[in-house]
Parts: C-alpha cells; sequence; structure tokens
C-alpha cells in the first residue's frame, strides 16, 4: 500500500466514524444497518480490518451517502483570500464546488433606491444576514427591516432592492452572478435572502 493509499483508507475510516456519530448512531446501530457485526464495524473503524469495497459499498448506503462521496479526498485550496473591490466596498470569496456562486461581505451607506426602475429581478433565491447596522430590503410592494443577527431569504423574481437605515450597515451574503453584478450597477446589494430570523415587514 502506497502513503496516498494508506491516507485514503485512513480518511475514510475516519470519515465511517464522524458520519456515524453526525447521525447519532451507535456502533450497534450501524452496524445493523450495513448487516455487519459491531465488532467488524469496530475494527474497520480502528483500523484492526481490511476496508474492503462491498463493505464501503454497504456502509455508504447505510450512512444515507453516496461511495464517491465516501472516498472523496480532501482539497488543497481550503484557504482562499478575498477579492477585493474597493469601488462597491466589497469582499468576495468564490464558492469552489458551485462555479458562479460567491461569499460576498458589503458595506452599505445609502437607503435603497426610491425608483421602482432601479429594482431588479432573476431567476433563483438569495440569501444574505446583517453582520452590524440595519438593512432595508424592498421585495415587490413590501418593505423589510432587517437588523443585526437577522437574516433574509426570498425569490428573486419578486423585484428587489436593498440599502442602510440609521447609518452604515453591513451584510454576508451568498450571491449567484446575476445577482452580484446587479449590486454593483446600483453600489449596493439587491439581493438577499433570508436564512434566520425572519425579516419583520415594515407599514
Amino acid at each position: 500500500m502506497t502513503q496516498d493509499e494508506g491516507d485514503l483508507d485512513s480518511l475514510v475510516r475516519k470519515r465511517i466514524r464522524a458520519l456515524r456519530v453526525a447521525q447519532g448512531w451507535s456502533l450497534e446501530e450501524l452496524a445493523s444497518r450495513a448487516k455487519l457485526s459491531p465488532s467488524t464495524l469496530s475494527r474497520i473503524e480502528n483500523g484492526q480490518r481490511r476496508l474492503a469495497l462491498d463493505q464501503m459499498v454497504t456502509l455508504a448506503r447505510a450512512l444515507d451517502t453516496s461511495l464517491d462521496q465516501l472516498v472523496e479526498t480532501a482539497t488543497d485550496d481550503v484557504v482562499s483570500s478575498p477579492m477585493i473591490d474597493a469601488a462597491h466596498s466589497q469582499m468576495r470569496w468564490p464558492i469552489k464546488a458551485e462555479p458562479g456562486m460567491s461569499v460576498v461581505r458589503q458595506r452599505m451607506t445609502n437607503p435603497p433606491p426610491d425608483s421602482p426602475s432601479r429594482m431588479r429581478a432573476h431567476p433563483g433565491r438569495e440569501w444574505f444576514v446583517v453582520l452590524s447596522g440595519t438593512a432595508v430590503l424592498l421585495l415587490g410592494n413590501r418593505r423589510f427591516r432587517i437588523e443585526t443577527n437577522q437574516a433574509a431569504e426570498f425569490p428573486t423574481m419578486l423585484p428587489h432592492a436593498l440599502g442602510a437605515e440609521g447609518g452604515p450597515c453591513e451584510i454576508l451574503g451568498i450571491f449567484d452572478r446575476d445577482a452580484r453584478r446587479g449590486h454593483q450597477r446600483d453600489g449596493g446589494p439587491q439581493r438577499s435572502d433570508n436564512g434566520g430570523a425572519s425579516a419583520r415587514p415594515r407599514t
């Protein structure tokens, strides 16, 4: 066995144990689902028994994953530095596994635009969380006030715009290519997604 094969073997064993623990299952529970004896599963996890391909397939199925995911190796590019867009007060981190998607950190100082003609719409959904300050989201005919630590999520086919209220506001969002371009045109995000505390409509 080469060093690379040994590293992969060790990684797969650790992954099996980690997935089992994440499910809250004991050795006995996973062994029963995989039709193995608890002692065999224990030796597999501890590296005391050879891990056969048919056992990996069975364990992957029992853990509700695929064989490809079970043997996937870690990538070298774990850490990425932000791309700075000073003109729009943005830092952006591309998501390697999802081309076109980015995590964007943006500081806003202006309120959302008054003119409906400056609201954007495009396919998909969007999400952001307010890191500091208060954001205002215009969504269709509604207005939402989103405070620090609250998040917003919505379908982006609804015309939308985003700005700050009462001072600077900083958000962290997940943006697709269309949304990022829309935000840059207006100098501030115009898409968002709400994934945590619900945004409160203000009348």
